[in-house]
Formats: C-alpha cells, sequence, structure tokens
C-alpha cells in the first residue's frame, strides 16, 4: 500500500491509498494496540455495501464488533444522533480500549470523530472515507463536529484518528453528484496552494470524470499531502489553516439557509465562486484568473450559483460562521493560482454584497 504520514503536534499517523480493503486488518495491527472491541459507525447508504466487507477484515482480531447505521444525510448531523450512538456503545459494552471505525463519507467521519473524542472522555478512532470529498479533505487532519440548530460543524474537538485508509475503489459507487461535490475540495487545494497540482486537475478532466484508478490515486494523495503540509503546520487552525477554508464563508451559509438542500461540495463551490469574486474586487487577482478559476469549477460540473436566497440574508448568516474573529468576517483570499493567505481586514458590506448579487440566480 501507499501511504503518507500526518505529523501534527499531538500525534502522526498514517493515511494508506489502496483499491480494496485487502489491508485493512494489516493497517490496524500496524496501530500495535490491543483493541479490547470494535465500533463501526456508518450510514444507511454506505453500510448496505461495505460492512461486510469491513466486519470479515476485522474476523481476524476474534472480538466484538459492533455496526451502528444511522439515517444518511447532513441533516442527522446532530446531537440526537450522537446521542444515540453513546447508547448503542454503552449497551455493547464498549470500554476505553474500544475502536471507533467511521465508514463512511465526511458527515460519517465528523460524527465518529466526535464520538469518539467525547465517549469516556476519550478513545481511538480510525478513518475509512467513502465518498471523494472525506478522502480528500474531511478524513484528514483531526477536525470533528456536529451541527447545532443549523450552524455548520459549530460543536465539534480537534481529535487525530490512529490511521485513515483510503480505497479509490470505493468512488465507483458513488453517484455522479457526489464525485463532482468532492472536486470542489480538490480544485481547492490547487486553487490555494499548487499550481502544478492545478494545471494537473486542469489536464485530467476526463480521466478523473471516467474513475481512473490510476489518475485517481495520483489525485486523491496529491491532495492529502498538500493538506498535509498545512495541518503539520498548524494542527488546531490558530493561522495557516486558516486558508483550507477557501470558499467556505459564503459556502455555509448557503448550505444552511438552503436547509442542506445542496451537498456540502456544491456549497464550497458557489462559495470558491464568492472569493474568486472578492479577490478579483479587492485587486488581488486580475480578470484572467478570475475566469480560468469559474472555467475549472465548470469543467468538473460544479455550481457557480445558488436560487431562491435573499443577498442581506446570507451576508447576515456569515456572521454566525465559527471562522468570525471579533464580529469580523474572515476570508481565505487568492493571490493568484497556487497562492492565498488568510484576511482579517475589514472587508467593506458593500463590496462583499456585490460578489453575493453573483451568486445568486432567479
Amino acid at each position: 500500500m501507499n501511504n503518507l504520514m500526518i505529523n501534527t503536534a499531538s500525534k502522526s499517523y498514517p493515511i494508506y491509498f489502496t483499491q480494496d480493503f485487502s489491508g485493512l486488518s494489516k493497517a490496524i495491527k500496524g496501530i500495535n494496540k490491543d483493541y479490547s472491541s470494535f465500533i463501526v459507525i456508518t450510514d444507511s447508504n454506505v453500510g448496505t455495501i461495505y460492512s461486510k466487507q469491513i466486519i470479515k477484515e476485522l474476523q481476524v482480531f476474534e472480538k466484538n464488533v459492533l455496526i451502528t447505521v444511522f439515517d444518511a444525510g447532513e441533516e442527522n448531523k446532530i446531537l440526537e444522533t450522537i446521542s444515540g450512538f453513546y447508547q448503542d456503545m454503552i449497551e455493547f459494552g464498549a470500554d476505553r480500549k474500544s475502536l471507533v471505525i467511521a465508514l463512511g463519507g465526511g458527515v460519517t467521519g465528523d460524527m465518529a470523530g466526535f464520538t469518539a473524542a467525547t465517549f469516556m472522555r476519550g478513545i481511538d478512532f480510525i478513518q475509512i472515507p467513502t465518498s471523494l470529498l472525506s478522502q480528500v479533505d474531511s478524513s484528514v487532519g483531526g477536525k470533528t463536529g456536529i451541527d447545532f440548530n443549523g450552524y455548520k460543524n459549530i460543536i465539534g474537538a480537534f481529535y487525530q484518528p490512529e490511521l485513515v485508509y483510503i480505497n479509490v475503489f470505493t468512488l465507483s459507487t458513488l453517484p455522479n453528484r457526489e464525485l463532482y461535490a468532492g472536486m470542489s475540495e480538490v480544485l481547492k487545494h490547487g486553487f490555494i496552494r499548487d499550481i502544478s497540482y492545478y494545471n494537473f486537475l486542469k489536464n485530467s478532466v476526463d480521466k478523473v470524470l471516467n474513475l481512473d484508478f490510476k489518475t485517481l490515486i495520483t489525485m486523491i494523495k496529491w491532495s492529502c499531502q498538500i493538506k498535509k503540509d498545512v495541518v503539520d503546520q498548524d494542527e488546531k487552525e490558530q493561522g495557516l489553516r486558516g486558508i483550507l477554508n477557501f470558499g467556505h464563508t459564503f459556502g455555509h451559509s448557503i448550505e444552511r439557509l438552503k436547509n442542506f438542500e445542496l451537498i456540502h461540495g456544491e456549497c464550497v463551490s458557489i462559495g470558491m465562486h464568492g472569493a474568486f469574486l472578492l479577490a478579483n474586487k479587492l485587486k488581488l487577482i486580475t480578470d484572467t484568473t478570475l475566469n480560468d478559476g469559474l472555467d475549472m469549477l465548470r469543467a468538473y460540473h460544479l455550481p457557480l450559483q445558488v436560487r431562491g436566497l435573499n443577498r442581506d440574508d446570507i451576508y447576515n448568516d456569515m456572521f454566525h460562521d465559527k471562522k468570525t474573529i471579533h464580529k469580523r468576517l474572515v476570508f481565505a483570499l487568492l493571490d493568484d493560482i497556487g497562492k492565498s493567505h488568510l484576511s482579517t481586514q475589514l472587508i467593506s458590506k458593500d463590496i462583499i454584497l456585490e460578489c453575493i448579487d453573483e451568486l445568486i440566480t432567479l
């Protein structure tokens, strides 16, 4: 298996890149801990497809395995669902030597990680991300969390996994909409950090969308390397890591106001459109850079606009985002393709509203 090491201040752990689950038991053995039991947290979509394969890999340990399944969807990423996990684990007899396994996309990883971080004050967990978005972004870096009253990831913890096991074959069962949405986070990495990666993605559209596994492994590993480089330097988002929120300040508000009708990656894409516009209006990037970025989003079938929202509602909701500092909006902004910075400067309401206007369509 190919692998990559994440080295944060609190923990080092591997990311494995594979095309099946045959190496999972060996990867868990590599943690070198005697786990008392396993708790697999998955959703109603992914569990149906992959839970039997995971159970088969765990049989070698001859320990009890609990499969706890929740109804798929961002709307279930809430305290009530977490409470159900706690109850299942208590009835199962989970203890401090149990291992939580997150099997699924970003919603599953966030919730399973938060469950592990808080159950008995913290037990081990691993990530098995099955969506593109989770493989290139949410499974790496230790962010866990849940939504509260519609506010995205407003409750959570930084809690690193013991390992991340990426089987790119799982992308073959993704609906096209989920695949395209995952590309928003992939493109984000090229936009903010690496023009060589951006050019690779520009030249690989057909191979990526046709699920050429060699190209996918290269792409996912490259994205994880970029995130690793940022997270290794700034594990708990005190500075540099904020650039990974490119597009999210606009995007999270759109996601909430649409009541999660749009999936996360789609909202990030619309939000990146807003961030491109903002950088352009602030004279940080040229019209050419703006248009090149938007063309890339279109090439991967990502949306640039949202229907049915009010400009003032979006603007006002942005102040509820957890990235806001001293009631001032914080944006990750481009200086060019592959270069970015985190801006905490006061940006006029009028300029932000101009950007929002271009994100709304009737």
